[in-house]
Order: structure tokens, then C-alpha cells, then sequence
């Protein structure tokens, strides 16, 4: 086992060009962990932060969201003072049956697990986070029930109203739902089954969550079978699908096939699959397009490369495709490390952030350059990121290997802007 550092002063580079300082760096500021009290200042220990997945700040950047899979929490933090404010829990009983409104499957999902009558009562695991109707919705898919051992049944996922950290609805969804994308008008999400090859669309377009609804049923090339599944479904999930993300006009759902690789597309007003661009880097796991909308970024899990694509020629190959796999148009890559899992864009769209679990980085990338800037130890196992919406703060959520083990942990860091002498 790697040591534990407990350091929280990392080197600030500054490098002088035509009397100013033209870089710098990032500083550890903080800390939230579950290992053990340390009396360190800003080392915050809270024994919920159990295999922490992600981390999300709201829209004002007031408040910290950190999502923790094996604790079944999600755990709200004031900012940047990180006063705790709330704990969400993910476990349901019988008293909570009105979020679900009598609903315990979607799209005729068999359950293969659990306990007839009470599929509605169990602990859910949360795994990523969106927002949506201008940050008042936090939207958490959960991993699996606790009942579900395999990953073979319907999951289900929250709503949050975040003025009160309350969870207002739960959802049913289908196998391992990772990730929930929200279009730009906030009138449609689609949840994303890593279980089964398939995307569940939600008419969202309501005021009120009570009121939304599920609209269809999207299926990349094949709809795995769920019955009969020997082993744990998380290993044997197809394509494994994960990020997914809107084009910025909101015309087209693009969704990252981390298993066996490329990116798939979908005409969101049709419904229509449109093929798969497989040109891509390796094992595509997250995907960040530029506020602009003209570049996509995605990160490659096992090829530690970052690639960075034109969203017109990915759009043009994909309408060209008619159902099947093209090459498509190609891009530039750029290797950062091991691992690369969450990948996010800086405010002022200069600057692309990398976690990288294996090398336990966190890497900085000047997009001017489209070369790699700096990189910082982070806790063992970096797996989320968030930036502040002023891009002062970057946060990074260190999952163990196993509950228990090192790098149960999030660490935030400043971003310090350069200053002019």
C-alpha cells in the first residue's frame, strides 16, 4: 500500500515573462476525508465520505455536493468555508413510498433480485450528479439497489430540490444507470444505462418533478438481455455506455461507448440512432464540450490519452452514418496518464482538467498549447472533478480500492489565477 501524504502545501510555479507571472499553480486548500482525525487545519474528517465518486458545486458555487457510493449519502458542504449543511441519505423504506408514486419499474424491466412488494426499500448508491431549471434540480442516478447484487435489475435515481437538500422524487431506470445528461433547456434528460446498451428519455420540460415523465427508449446497436446474468453486470456491460452529453443547440445526444470504444450519437427529436464514430481515443469515458460548442473533449480511461475533437465533423460523420460504425474525421490526442477518468473545462474555457486514477494525478491542460501545463499528487485513486463556477477551486474525489481502504478522501485546491506584477 502506497503511504498516506497528509501534506496540504503543494509547489506554486511561477515563471516570469514581460514582468509578469505567467503561471500559476495549484495549492492544496482542504480537505474532507474518512481515514482519521489528523488535527490538521482544513483536513476535515466526516466518516460518511465512504468510496466518494463525485463532487459537484451548485450553480452560485455556495455549496459543495459530494456523492458517496458506499455510504449511500450524498453530503452537502457550505463553501468555500466547508461547514456541512446536509446529508442526503439513499435509503428507503417504507415510510418514503410517496417519492416513487406507486412506480417500481420503466420500459417493462424485469426484477431478478429483491423482495416482491418492497423493491421501493433499499439503500441506493449514488454515482454522478447533474442539475437542472437553472440549478434548482440536482439529478443523482444510483449505481444498483442494495438488493441487487449483480446489477441485473432496474436501478433507480433522485431528484433533489437543492433550496431545501431535499429528494423530492425517485425514478425507476433501467441496469446501472451512470450518468443522467440535461438538455440546454432544461426540457428533456436522458439517463444512461451502462447495463444494457440503452438511454431512458425523461420529458422534463415541467415546473415540477412530480409532473415528469418517461417519453422513450434509446438503444445503441443492441439491447443486452438482463435475465440469466452470471457475475456482476458492471463487468460484463456490452458497451458499457457512460458520458453522454447534449450538442449545445440541444439537436443531437452524444454517449461514450467505454467498452469496445468510440461515440455513439441520437437525434433527439426523432429518436433515431444515428451510428457510432469509432475514431476515437481508447476506452471513452467522459465527455465536456466547449461553451462555444465547436469542441468536444473526451477522456480515455485505459489509454491515459485525452482527445480533443471538432463537434461540426463528428456531427457530419454521425448524419452520414446511417445506423452503422464509420472512422469518422478524427482528432488531436494528448497523453496525460493512466487512468484518465473525469475531465472538466475551466469558466474561462482555457484551461481542460484531468483526474487520473492509476497515476493519482491531477493534471492541468493549457488548451492554447494543448499541452500539459502541470500535474499534482492527489489522495491514491482520483476519480471525480469539479471546478468552481468562478474557476477558483478544483476538487478532486479519491475512491478506495475497497471501503476501508486509503483514498477515501476529497481534496479541494485553489486555482491560482495569473497576477500581474
Amino acid at each position: 500500500m502506497r503511504p498516506l501524504r497528509l501534506f496540504f502545501c503543494a509547489v506554486t510555479i511561477f515563471s516570469m515573462v514581460g514582468g509578469s507571472w505567467a503561471e500559476a499553480g495549484l495549492t492544496r486548500f482542504a480537505r474532507i476525508q474518512a481515514l482519521a482525525k489528523t488535527g490538521m487545519e482544513r483536513d476535515i474528517y466526516d466518516p460518511g465520505v465512504q468510496s466518494p465518486k463525485a463532487a459537484l458545486f451548485s450553480r452560485d458555487g455556495a455549496k459543495l455536493y459530494i456523492n458517496a457510493l458506499e455510504g449511500g449519502q450524498t453530503l452537502v458542504y457550505s463553501f468555500p468555508d466547508l461547514k456541512p449543511l446536509a446529508v442526503i441519505s439513499h435509503t428507503f423504506g417504507a415510510s418514503d413510498a410517496a417519492l416513487f408514486q406507486g412506480q417500481t419499474t420503466v420500459f417493462g424491466y424485469a426484477y431478478f433480485h429483491g423482495k416482491p412488494g418492497a423493491y421501493n426499500q433499499f439503500l441506493g448508491k449514488p454515482v454522478e450528479m447533474a442539475t437542472s431549471h437553472e440549478g434548482r434540480y440536482l439529478w443523482i442516478p444510483y449505481y444498483r439497489r442494495s438488493f441487487d447484487l449483480n446489477a441485473s435489475s432496474p436501478s433507480a435515481l433522485a431528484i433533489v430540490d437543492m433550496q431545501t437538500d431535499r429528494i423530492v422524487r425517485v425514478m425507476p431506470t433501467g441496469p446501472l444507470p451512470k450518468y443522467v445528461a440535461i438538455s440546454p433547456d432544461s426540457k428533456q434528460a436522458v439517463v444512461t444505462h451502462w447495463g444494457d446498451n440503452t438511454l431512458g428519455v425523461i420529458d422534463i420540460s415541467a415546473a415540477d418533478p412530480q409532473d415528469f415523465k418517461y417519453t422513450a427508449h434509446w438503444v445503441v446497436e443492441r439491447k443486452l438481455p438482463t435475465e440469466g446474468v452470471k457475475g456482476n453486470r458492471d463487468q460484463f456491460c456490452g458497451f458499457c455506455l457512460r458520458g453522454t452529453i447534449y450538442t449545445p443547440d440541444g439537436s443531437t445526444v452524444l454517449v461514450a461507448r467505454m467498452g469496445g470504444g468510440g461515440l455513439a450519437g441520437f437525434d433527439v427529436a426523432s429518436g433515431r440512432y444515428l451510428g457510432t464514430v469509432t475514431d476515437m481515443v481508447g476506452n471513452p469515458r467522459h465527455l465536456v464540450i466547449g461553451r462555444d460548442g465547436e469542441e468536444l473533449f473526451v477522456s480515455g480511461n485505459q489509454s491515459g490519452l485525452v482527445g480533443r475533437y471538432k463537434v461540426a465533423d463528428i456531427l457530419k460523420a454521425l448524419r452520414q452514418a446511417q445506423g452503422q460504425r464509420v472512422a469518422g474525421p478524427g482528432g488531436r490526442v494528448l497523453a496525460i496518464g493512466r487512468g484518465v477518468r473525469t475531465i472538466e473545462l475551466s469558466p474561462d474555457q482555457r484551461t481542460l482538467y484531468a483526474a487520473v486514477h492509476l497515476d493519482t494525478r491531477l493534471v492541468r491542460i493549457d488548451l492554447a498549447s494543448w499541452s500539459v501545463s502541470e500535474s499534482v499528487e492527489v489522495d491514491p485513486f482520483a476519480v471525480g472533478l469539479a471546478v468552481s463556477p468562478d474557476g477558483s477551486y478544483v476538487v478532486t474525489t479519491s475512491q478506495a480500492r475497497e471501503t476501508g481502504g486509503i483514498g477515501q478522501s476529497v481534496v479541494i485546491y485553489q486555482a491560482l489565477p495569473a497576477a500581474s506584477r
